[in-house]
């Protein structure tokens, strides 16, 4: 089995994607055998192509997963936190813009009542 490209494997289904998951480690098991009894440097030197075939496999099964969960939560009111952005932990934590701009019964009078002054300075 040559080289896998994850455009080619992005196309398929998540039974073939699993099925094809099944035939590469069961690969990878022939081709370590092959490497403890002695096996040719050919048979050694595609291990490291298989292990990276699975590597491929396991991520777009992954990323279509993430993708349609994306699309299930996409209307919904809260998302699961490995859906969220992940940011910083203060900026997850700041006040929101609405949080911020809301202020107290006493900040509001103290505004009305003690405006902002404004001076003419003289040049």
């Amino acid at each position: 089995m040559g080289k896998l490209k994850a455009h080619e494997l992005r196309g398929k289904t998540k039974e073939d994607l699993l099925k094809q998951l099944e035939e590469l480690k069961t690969e990878l098991s022939q081709l370590r055998v092959h490497k403890v009894t002695g096996g040719t440097a050919s048979k050694l030197s595609k291990i490291k192509v298989v292990r990276k075939s699975i590597a491929r496999v396991l991520t777009v099964i992954n990323q279509t997963q993430r993708e349609n969960l994306r699309k299930f939560y996409a209307d919904k009111k809260f998302l699961p936190t490995d859906l969220r952005e992940k940011k910083t932990r203060a900026i997850r934590r700041a006040l929101t813009k609405s949080e911020l701009s809301r202020k107290t019964l006493r900040q509001q009078k103290r505004e009305r009542h003690f405006p902002q002054r404004i001076f003419a300075v003289k040049q």
